[in-house]
């Protein structure tokens, strides 16, 4: 019985010292006969312990040996069992030798099948293998292949594997991850300082939470096919935490740090987005990881007719934290599409802006917590749900019957918003909201911090309207359960010359939409009247 051994130092009783497949020095290896061979292997590091029995018979009278090996005990501290089938055994000392293998492997929870032709197997230069690939989680391939990977719902993946003087090229790549399809291509070079990993993907279908642990969130969701039963009980909990707890940001912590042992290129886009009330119906991605530093340049969502378009960076900071910079771009966000996802309003219209946010922190709720930056959004045209509009006026009666099963809808002229982002804290520079009808001013503060929010609304009537009542209305609570009540009139702005101030921002979101320029033309002469925000709106009846 053989024994191969290697210890945490590197020391192994079974190198040679050179290369085989030179003249100069190694073994003269020629046909090997093993009628019943035995080995035991521990190397410690790859944390394998496991026995091996060899056999090799006459390859179909062929004069060469076909080989036998199975394999069982632990791998990277996980069970492994293993077959190895090979063809006729060909002169070890010819490079040309072509090999016919097949393989079958579990290794815990992992399964593995190659098939296909090894070029010269005792110092490989190619082979041309079909690889499928299956387990409940794709980042438990890393002892197995050398590369960290995102935690996934349970995968099976098939393709072809190619592989040529040091890199591994992985085709016709088509399986599921999770409940979403994806096909594609990797390529796996060994650079000299980590290896690098490209990969081009596609799903005609996928799942959001199939691919959470790109950003190391988690997947799910319960119930996923192929789930194992720790997995369930995870993402059962992950869900329960989720429902139970008052926080609506996300808080499952950034692992960037890892991300160094790899450098990574990714495109991916996804036609179609699962979910009835996702609002998002298509995606597209770039992801380049160099040295720990992940770059999202761009991150692409489709919204009905309109995009969301994201450039984000990702540095490792002190720490576990992470630094982070990014800008969001809405073009023109078709609202049918928002609104639908709600399940209850209507609306139509194109929605457009940009977010940007630069912080530091251990996790998405973190960074937006301490973050600094800002929001400008309008739309012009378009219409809303009545009952969206009539709470902000406070109109009980009409709202009563609309949320009763009444469908009519308010005309929308214009509406803007322009937050500022100080230390986690969106504060409102303008907040207008005018329909066919009426005028909404709005004033208050969204602290992400917190996840608090407290926005007070002002409605004032273009012309003389029953159910009003001379009251603003209060938004407050939590981000995840925000309520409305009848505010006390404290703490008003004196009308919509309040908002003055931002007209240079507010005017460079909207462009030069004709009816956002009648709202902010009546601002300014309300200002330079000194009138009242009865006097900006029209004719109706002042300040509510």
């Amino acid at each position: 019985m053989a024994s191969v051994i290697s210890v945490a130092s590197g020391q192994n009783n079974y190198g040679f010292g050179a290369d085989l497949a030179g003249d100069a020095a190694g073994p003269k290896i020629g046909v090997i006969r093993i009628p019943d061979g035995r080995a035991r292997v521990s190397l410690a590091g790859l944390r394998a312990d496991f026995e091996l029995a060899l056999s090799t018979r006459d390859g179909a009278g062929s004069g060469q040996e076909a080989l036998r090996a199975e394999a069982s005990g632990s791998y990277a501290d996980q069970p492994v069992a293993a077959t190895f089938l090979a063809g006729g055994f060909p002169s070890l000392r010819d490079p040309s030798s072509v090999w016919p293998v097949e393989m079958h492997l579990t290794n815990g929870s992992t399964r593995a099948s190659v098939k296909g032709s090894i070029q010269n197997p005792l110092n490989p230069r190619a082979a041309a293998l079909g690889l499928l690939l299956a387990g409940p989680d794709m980042a438990l391939l890393e002892p197995l292949i050398g590369i960290p990977l995102p935690t996934t719902p349970p995968y099976e993946l098939g393709g072809k594997l190619d592989y040529t003087e040091g890199r591994f090229h992985f085709t016709d790549v088509a399986g599921r991850v999770g409940q979403s399809d994806v096909e594609g291509t990797f390529t796996v070079i060994q650079g000299p300082e980590r290896p690098e990993l490209t990969a081009e993907l596609h799903s005609r279908s996928v799942d959001l939470r199939d691919i959470a642990g790109l950003l190391g969130g988690e997947p799910g969701p319960p119930g996923t096919p192929g789930q194992t039963p720790q997995q369930q009980e995870r993402a059962a909990q992950v869900r329960d935490e989720a429902r139970a707890s008052p926080h609506l940001l996300p808080d499952t912590p950034l692992n960037l740090p890892k991300l160094r042992q790899v450098d990574a290129h990714l495109l991916y886009r996804a036609e179609r987005i699962q979910g009835r009330s996702m609002p998002l119906d298509d995606l597209a991605l770039r992801m380049d990881v160099v040295d720990g530093t992940v770059a999202l340049r761009p991150l692409s969502f489709g919204v009905g007719r309109g995009r969301i378009l994201g450039d984000v960076l990702l540095a490792p900071g002190e720490g576990d934290a992470v630094q982070a910079q990014a800008e969001i771009r809405f073009e023109r966000l078709d609202l049918a599409r928002l609104m639908q996802a709600t399940g209850s309003y209507r609306g139509a219209g194109a929605l457009s802006g940009t977010a940007r946010v630069e912080g530091v922190g251990k996790s998405i709720a973190d960074i937006l917590g301490h973050g600094d930056g800002g929001l400008t959004l309008s739309m012009a045209g378009g219409d809303l749900s009545k009952l969206l509009v009539d709470l902000a006026g406070l109109r009980l009666g009409s709202a009563l019957l609309t949320s009763l099963g009444g469908g009519s809808r308010a005309r929308v002229e214009c509406f803007i918003a322009d937050m500022a982002m100080r230390r986690g804290a969106l504060s409102t520079r303008a907040l207008l909201l005018e329909t066919e009808d009426m005028v909404t001013e709005g004033q208050g503060v969204v602290d992400l911090r917190r996840e608090r929010v407290e926005i007070r609304l002002w409605t004032e009537s273009k012309r003389l309207t029953l159910g009003v009542l001379p009251v603003p209305l209060l938004i407050s609570g939590t981000l995840k359960a925000p309520s409305a009540a009848p505010a006390t009139a404290e703490g008003t702005s004196g009308g919509l010359a309040g908002v003055l101030a931002a007209l240079p921002s507010i005017h460079t979101g909207i462009g030069d939409d004709p009816r956002c320029e009648r709202l902010l033309r009546r601002a300014r002469r309300g200002q330079a009247t000194g009138g009242n925000a009865g006097q900006a709106g029209g004719s109706g009846g002042g300040r509510r």
